[in-house]
């Protein structure tokens, strides 16, 4: 979990209480760093040069270098690296420019000094570098504004990167910054990383490093952008101060992302990304049944506990649901996004803990609301909010069902077809799907596996051949949803080799997925429920491919840690 750095002052050197002094630092990092995923090069897209990349948070800095470890610390920070190959960090370039791949020279030969400058304090795991065979696309100057946007990939994908974030990303800045304050980074630019990035997408300072899962070729999983957009001023301005407090991180950037969504696409929108987010809320809760206290959004962490072991959906889906019920308590969006605003100028560049938020929250209103608001705080149940446990809110949540009812209704038929035995008869056809976004899709398929019964084997068969779609998309979040519901049928079995040939990245039909930790962990824990020995021996075998942070999880996950 990290150790002191001690540094012992010699008395002759007669230092005073506030004396200020330089220490330099020689270190070097092991072959363990978790912090570092390490690719060979025929684990890239290109398959001509090796790759790595970083991956800090939460507490993962301390492996990569000496620092204080911790978010209630923030830092600048300039870097100077020598490469043969472009290198990124987490900071403004200062050299050489953007466009210009590797300064000009020969990649895999010439050596180029990258040199960056992070101005902005930013906490530990905010740190990021990576490099590889990486080109850079900017997306369009938005007139008036100072920042750039662009994205990073490697030459193989940049075209379909370009296409999948050019239209929406910068939209999502100019929102934000319309609700909330000004964008203070100065550059917003997208990375899209080889399989193995254990995250949808990490909210580095200057540079979010994405997973290409996001590159479904329909834009329809822009929404990881607008939500690693938000933790420009969510996490990466206004933060945590430690762990236990981590909703304040991603409740409110969830919060944020949704707004958005609201605001661009209209209010159903923002409803429905709250629909979906509630199916895995539920499947988080239920995760955490045996440690209850990690279904909490303020988790007491022990000494030497590891925050990893924590993570799951509660501090997002649960923490944006806590900022939704304020928002409707207090008199709406016009009411709330004010006191948002407020609230990100008075931590702007700060890192607080919860009770910091609450104090600021009951004042806010107190002098924009006077006492009936301060009486409608008084009325909210914050011990189950913030410390309560259980399997689903301290509040009934009502949504917005108009683009979920024909998903709820396809769905409703096929469960109440599960008893007829002879499929033959059964009015379904691939028409069904007709008309049905990707997230309606997901809405269809997580309906279905909510039901208390699961549908019977020739009735899943049967739905794989009405509808190939589901067992073939490229759109990872369906295939998810698919490989859940079929997984816990009994035609389980039948869907055990494709599962996880998916999940390692081996698929015929798409890239699979091969290190995105919301997607692996629940499918080899499905693989591991029917089959033991087989789950086990697919990770074994693979374990190589996946990133440090991943390793551990599932080999937690699968009971071999």
């Amino acid at each position: 979990m990290g150790s002191a750095l001690v540094i012992e002052l010699k008395l002759s050197q007669n230092f005073k209480v506030g004396t200020e002094f330089k220490v330099k630092i020689n270190y070097s990092t092991t072959p363990g760093c978790t912090a570092i995923g390490w690719l060979e090069k025929e684990q890239t897209a290109g398959k001509l040069y090796d790759f790595f990349f970083s991956q800090c948070q939460p507490i993962y800095a301390r492996s990569l270098a000496p620092l204080q470890d911790t978010p209630s610390v923030k830092l600048t920070y300039t870097a100077s690296v020598r490469s043969v190959l472009p290198v990124l960090l987490s900071a403004r370039r200062i050299s050489p420019p953007s466009d210009q791949v590797h300064g000009g020279k020969e990649l895999g030969k010439d050596v180029v000094e990258y040199e960056y400058k992070q101005p902005i304090a930013i906490p530990s795991y905010l740190i990021a570098i990576a490099s590889g065979n990486l080109v850079y696309k900017s997306f369009s100057k938005v007139q008036g504004k100072e920042w750039t946007s662009g994205v990073w990939s490697e030459p193989e994908t940049i075209e379909a990167a370009y296409w999948e974030f050019s239209e929406d990303t910068t939209k999502f800045i100019v929102t934000a910054e319309d609700i909330i304050t000004p964008y203070e980074f100065g550059v917003y630019d997208i990375l899209v990383l080889p399989p193995s990035f254990p995250y949808g997408g990490m909210e580095n300072a200057c540079c979010t490093f994405v997973t290409p899962t996001l590159l479904a070729g329909d834009r329809s999983l822009v929404s990881v952008v607008a939500h690693e957009a938000s933790h420009s001023w969510f996490g990466n301005n206004v933060t945590t101060a430690d762990s236990g407090h981590f909703w304040l991180n991603e409740g409110f950037t969830t919060y944020m992302e949704r707004v958005l969504r609201g605001r661009l696409l209209g209010a159903a929108e923002r409803d429905f990304s709250y629909i979906i987010g509630h199916k895995a809320l539920i499947d988080a809760l239920k995760q955490y049944e045996d440690r209850p206290k990690y279904q909490r959004l303020v988790i007491p962490y022990t000494f030497g506990e590891d925050p990893d072991d924590a993570y799951s959906r509660v501090p997002y889906e649960k923490g944006s649901n806590f900022l939704l019920y304020l928002e409707r308590l207090l008199g709406g969006l016009d009411v709330f996004l004010p006191y948002v605003k407020d609230y990100v100028k008075t931590f702007r560049g700060k890192s607080l803990r919860t009770s910091q938020w609450k104090n600021h929250l009951y004042r806010y209103f107190e002098v924009n609301g006077g006492q009936s608001k301060v009486d409608l705080l008084h009325s909210v149940n914050w011990d189950a909010w913030l410390h309560g446990e259980g399997l689903d809110l301290p509040e009934k949540m009502v949504y917005d069902t108009s683009l979920a009812d024909k998903a709820y209704d396809l769905a409703n038929r096929w469960n109440e077809s599960g008893h007829a035995s002879d499929i033959s008869k059964l009015d379904f056809s691939h028409a069904d799907l007709d008309g049905f976004t990707s997230n309606q899709i997901v809405v269809f398929l997580e309906k279905l596996e909510s039901f208390p019964e699961t549908l019977p084997a020739s009735h899943i068969h049967h739905m794989d051949q009405t509808y190939p779609i589901l067992n073939v998309t490229g759109n990872s979040e369906i295939r998810l949803r698919w490989y859940a519901l079929v997984l816990a049928s009994e035609a389980s079995k039948d869907f055990l080799q494709g599962a996880s040939q998916w999940v390692i990245g081996k698929d015929h039909h798409s890239p699979g997925i091969k290190g995105r930790m919301k997607f692996c962990r629940p499918i080899f824990k499905a693989l591991k429920r029917i089959d033991p020995d087989f789950a086990i021996k697919t990770f074994e075998e693979n374990r190589r491919y996946f990133h440090p942070i991943a390793v551990k999880l599932i080999a937690k996950d699968l009971g071999l840690a």
